[in-house]
């Protein structure tokens, strides 16, 4: 079968292009991919090429599919899988497999395999994805919030990896501490979003008072629209939208909303050496902060109070990416309408806008960039759907769903668009 895909040759260097899937064998499956939402990791691999820690230093030669945050339709199962998957059947994927071992243990899709990526329209889904559970049937009526699990996962893995103790007791209790104080800094990108989110619908631990941070006035606002201080307050939670641009000194203005007392939790979702150290002096004892945003720097560093970290039982841990059991979850949350994000995603495109895309993502404002893969769509930001609807039909519709769903990408609005858009 013929497959169209974003493939990466180099540092930089993605091409779209038509090529030959092999025939699966009796351990493989072959899937049709629907859509894949544009993570900032495919993003550092396209810079990087080989010199990412995940990607073949082949490439030249053996190009890989990227894009790892997909979901779609598997169309024949190996003899092997028959038992357990059927052609139908929907799908999302757990790109954490940490296999092929030529890879040193951190192959991924998107990265590491030349037939399968989420930039696609069929892909074949390797033996070690079946073998590890991380091939995940997907009940969900809408594909992209099937794609919207991987970086779900990754949000529920950050929440499960905190950890608090007691003095003396030599045993950490995972978790963000229930009913706490927690500060989510530089939280209202999509990831932070889906954070405040989780955060405040989580059926089983929930911060007693939630604080997020950035310094744009815009995107703060969007996300109280959003994630509203009354929809916390309806679930136990105090909920409090702050700009640290304008103010003095962030650092006495956020322990003052905790009380004096500093936050139990506390998450840092940019890259940023002074947004860490201004983390760490928010900290109350026995606080934890999650430095959640990769660097795309090596070397990068930051102070933290030595001081603290002895006498107050500071803690520090770092995750990327989550578990399958986080996904599980994140899908499980998902289908019951627990949480929904889709007020991650601010713009949506084609296969054929993937590659430009991604190699300027950092450079394109909003939030998640979601690509229905067989599609032949520019990328469009949601906000300007009306704008383009002047000439364009298709997007007058979208436009006016949008509106229906307070200016957010729905399954009204990716049915519309998977019967009515031109396909690549």
């Amino acid at each position: 079968m013929k497959t169209k895909a974003v493939r990466l040759y180099g540092e930089n260097d993605l091409r779209l292009e038509e090529f030959e899937l092999p025939a699966i064998k009796d351990h493989e499956i072959l899937a049709h991919v629907v859509s894949d939402s544009i993570c900032m990791s495919s993003y550092k691999a396209t810079i990087q090429g080989s010199r990412h820690k995940r990607v073949p230093e082949n490439l030249a030669q053996h190009p890989v599919i990227i894009g790892h945050e997909f979901c779609g339709e598997i169309l024949e199962v190996g003899a092997k899988w028959k038992d357990k998957f059927r052609a139908g059947q929907r799908f999302s994927i757990q790109p954490a497999v940490n296999y092929p071992a030529n890879m040193d243990g951190m192959g991924a899709p998107g990265y590491s395999y030349p037939y399968l990526g989420g930039d696609a329209t069929h892909v074949v889904v390797a033996n070690e994805f079946m073998e590890r559970d991380c091939l995940l049937p997907y009940d969900g009526e809408a594909y992209y919030m099937g794609s919207l699990a991987e970086p779900m996962s990754c949000i529920v893995g950050t929440f499960h990896a905190h950890y608090h103790t007691e003095k003396y007791r030599y045993e950490h209790q995972m978790g963000i501490l229930k009913d706490g104080k927690m500060a989510i800094l530089a939280g209202v990108g999509p990831m932070g979003l889906g954070a405040i989110d989780y955060a405040i619908h989580n059926p089983d631990r929930r911060p007693g008072l939630l604080v997020v941070t950035d310094i744009d006035d815009a995107r703060l606002k969007r996300a109280a629209s959003i994630l509203t201080v009354e929809e916390a307050r309806k679930n136990g939670v105090e909920l409090h939208y702050v700009n640290t641009k304008d103010v003095a000194d962030p650092v006495a203005e956020l322990k003052q909303l905790s009380g004096g007392t500093g936050y139990d939790d506390v998450m840092v979702f940019a890259p940023v050496a002074a947004l860490f150290e201004q983390g760490d002096q928010i900290l109350g004892d026995d606080g934890c902060l999650n430095f959640f945003a990769g660097p795309s720097d090596p070397s990068m560093t930051g102070r933290m109070n030595l001081y603290d970290i002895h006498y107050a039982s500071h803690h520090i841990v770092g995750t990327s990416g989550g578990n399958t059991d986080d996904m599980v979850e994140s899908l499980e949350l998902m289908a019951s309408g627990t949480i929904n994000p889709s007020a991650m995603i601010t713009h949506v495109g084609g296969l054929n806008a993937v590659a430009e895309t991604t190699r300027n993502l950092p450079q394109i404002p909003g939030g998640k960039k979601l690509m229905y893969t067989n599609k032949n769509i520019e990328l469009t930001a949601i906000e300007d759907f009306a704008a383009r609807g002047k000439q364009d039909p298709l997007f007058a519709a979208l436009a006016e769903i949008t509106e229906r769903h307070n200016g957010l990408w729905s399954t009204e609005a990716e049915k519309y668009l998977l019967e009515h858009a031109p396909s690549i």
